[in-house]
């Protein structure tokens, strides 16, 4: 069950796919109000695709609401490709999609890898962001992955923990992400969803503050899973295909002057608020809010609130 404080749901009134290369076809959706602001929700991951719930954060009298699926991942096809599924190239593709549906500006809400991708293209394209709306800030340092996937975490979740290592040989286990990268690359299927379960299980167990079952077996279902894992660790084995660790915290400059919105739960454990005040530190002028009572996840109650408060003051 969603959190409360989202709107009513809602069903597109425009779907389809866009072909992105001469490999993927990226879905896509609106939703709301045809003639109303547009925004774009950028999904987690990378590899999370969307769901019907995204849709909720957004009021939809007033806004035209814009969700699609990267590179390789939901709805998207090929499912699970790594060929051509770089960060940039999901740059690009926002750009196509824009110019599709004839946006000149939009906002940018994205929450996790969302937060990293839609600042990513903020600095990349400000001219065509009106807002932004981030949560769970991850900038793809070094830090951040080894905190979540190395050692950090396990000190916070060791029994969840347990299930993330168990299919890694002990002499294996120094590079975690490496490790699974093995596995998730190899031409066995089955080793491959083994790894691939693991995987996403570990992140679905340390996202909320309360864990909800639910959500453990949505991420382990065979198909979610394999996209979900196999993207993500393509992108952390290539630090996110950025030229320098520190590049989103660098080209802040570029979207100084974009009204902007941090939502940051206090105790998120995928993406600990370090990254989320190291970033408020570079751009005061963006407002930051810490919720004191949740975890990571979008859904929690508090951070729903917050999300979409935000959303509602951008009208």
């Amino acid at each position: 069950m969603a959190a409360p404080h989202l709107y009513p749901e809602i069903t597109p009134h425009d779907s389809g796919y866009l072909a992105v290369s001469d490999r993927h076809r990226v879905y896509y959706e609106v939703s709301g109000n045809p003639a109303g602001k547009p925004v774009v929700f950028v999904h987690g991951g990378p590899g999370g695709g969307t769901d019907p719930q995204m849709r909720r954060f957004f009021d939809p009298k007033h806004y035209r609401i814009v969700l699609f699926d990267q590179r390789g991942c939901g709805r998207s096809r090929p499912h699970a490709s790594l060929e051509d599924n770089t960060t940039w190239h999901l740059v690009a593709d926002m750009e196509k999609l824009r110019e599709h549906l004839d946006i000149e500006r939009w906002q940018v809400f994205g929450g996790s890898w969302g937060s990293t991708l839609g600042l990513c293209y903020a600095q990349t394209h400000p001219e065509r962001v009106s807002e932004l709306v981030l949560r769970g800030i991850f900038m793809l340092r070094t830090s951040e992955l080894r905190w979540f996937y190395q050692e950090g975490a396990s000190h916070l979740f060791p029994d969840a923990w347990e299930g993330y290592i168990a299919p890694i040989a002990e002499e294996e286990r120094h590079d975690m992400i490496a490790a699974y990268y093995r596995r998730l690359t190899s031409d066995d299927p089955t080793l491959r969803a083994l790894a691939a379960r693991a995987w996403s299980v570990w992140e679905a167990s340390t996202s909320f503050l309360l864990q909800r079952p639910n959500y453990i077996d949505h991420a382990a279902d065979d198909e979610f899973s394999l996209a979900f894992a196999r993207i993500e660790c393509h992108y952390f084995v290539n630090k996110g295909f950025f030229a320098r660790e520190d590049q989103l915290l660098a080209n802040v400059d570029a979207v100084r002057n974009t009204p902007a919105v941090i939502v940051q739960g206090r105790y998120d454990v995928v993406c600990p608020m370090r990254s989320a005040w190291d970033l408020h530190r570079a751009w005061p002028e963006a407002t930051l809010r810490v919720v004191a009572d949740a975890g990571h996840s979008a859904y929690e109650p508090s951070t729903t609130r917050e999300l979409v408060r935000a959303t509602d003051a951008f009208r």
